[in-house]
């Protein structure tokens, strides 16, 4: 999907968010790690995903049940093993 021609804003999470358990949110030289079994809080999760336009950020990854937002090279490695 384009991320250019759909937009993901706040309103658009819990379905962006369907089905995935794992969250993984790159943010600069941190990564924010979400079990989303656990309930995070909406704002946590809007704070984390949102760039400063209020659209998700990009690039924006799913696998399985596993989503990945932003970039981090050791995350990468993690989720896909190498």
């Amino acid at each position: 999907m384009d991320a250019k021609k759909q937009r993901f804003g706040a309103d658009e999470l819990p379905g962006v968010l369907l089905g995935v358990r794992y969250l993984i949110v790159a943010k600069g030289k941190k990564v924010l790690r979400f079990d989303l079994n656990e309930q995070p809080a909406d704002e946590d999760l809007q704070k984390a995903m949102l760039g400063p336009s209020g659209n998700l950020r990009a690039p924006t990854l799913r696998l399985g049940n596993r989503m990945l937002v932003g970039f981090h090279g050791e995350a990468y490695a993690e989720v896909f093993g190498a």
